[in-house]
């Protein structure tokens, strides 16, 4: 994008260095992180265009989760830029370096027990698939989850203003208007938010955990049940119909403080 300073992010590597072996093993670390038993570390991998709804479904995952004495936490792709990788710009290479970077953090916390959720556009698919390669090579589970909502919709909701100014020529490289979003070809789960709630999408995540890692009913309570208190009233995204008026309270529910 444009008034990003675009460094230099040539790798210097590493050399003389030897990976040293953790003397806690996952069982044992899964024993004493949470209140529940048992090692739930993986990630959870948010793919789509910027409006789709990523930020919103990690976040009230995240909640969910917590309050369910299930550690988590959710890296997002605006707070990571600034801090980790406030060096990067928006170029190919900077994006390719950017998910790098995420992919191995979120290695780290799901090695540590936790379920890590991030929310990135991340629009190139090779990027992705390095990031799934970086932790089924570390025997942890990765899910990609694409967060489908058509441009079209993305646009019109456009709470930060962005596509207008792409549009308007003031951002350049911009995912979905002039620069490409790669869709994932074979994700685990694909919520399309333009169709569906929050609490549904939730619902699907929550699915998603308990046929691929083995979750039950137990780890969570009344998690599976059809009261999912902790989110109603929150956010809703817009359906096809009454887009007009849907998408309005969208964005103004998308600008409160979340609680």
């Amino acid at each position: 994008m444009s008034g990003v300073k675009n460094l230099r992010t040539d790798l210097i590597r590493s050399t003389n260095v030897v990976c040293q072996a953790h003397h806690v093993s996952r069982n044992k670390r899964g024993q004493v992180v949470g209140t529940r038993g048992g090692f739930r570390g993986c990630t959870i991998w948010l793919t789509g265009l910027s409006g789709a709804g990523k930020t919103t479904i990690s976040f009230a995952l995240e909640e969910y989760l917590v309050s369910h004495a299930i550690p988590c936490y959710s890296l997002d792709g605006d707070n990571i830029r600034h801090g980790l990788n406030k060096n990067l710009g928006f170029s190919d290479e900077d994006r390719e370096e950017n998910i790098r970077r995420v992919a191995e953090v979120a290695k780290l916390f799901a090695d540590a027990g936790l379920v890590c959720i991030t929310s990135f556009i991340s629009p190139f698919s090779k990027d992705r698939k390095e990031a799934r390669k970086i932790h089924e090579s570390a025997g942890l589970k990765f899910f990609e989850v694409f967060v489908h909502a058509p441009l079209e919709v993305c646009e019109f909701r456009d709470v930060k203003g962005l596509y207008k100014k792409a549009r308007a020529g003031e951002i350049k490289g911009f995912t979905g208007i002039d620069s490409e979003y790669e869709r994932p070809e074979a994700p685990e789960l694909v919520l399309k938010t333009g169709e569906l709630t929050v609490n549904e999408c939730i619902h699907q995540l929550l699915e998603l955990l308990q046929d691929q890692v083995g979750w039950t009913s137990k780890s969570f309570g009344h998690v599976f049940g059809k009261h999912m208190g902790l989110l109603q009233g929150q956010f809703t995204f817009p359906s096809s119909k009454k887009l007009l008026y849907e998408c309005i309270v969208l964005r103004r529910d998308l600008t409160k403080e979340p609680p």
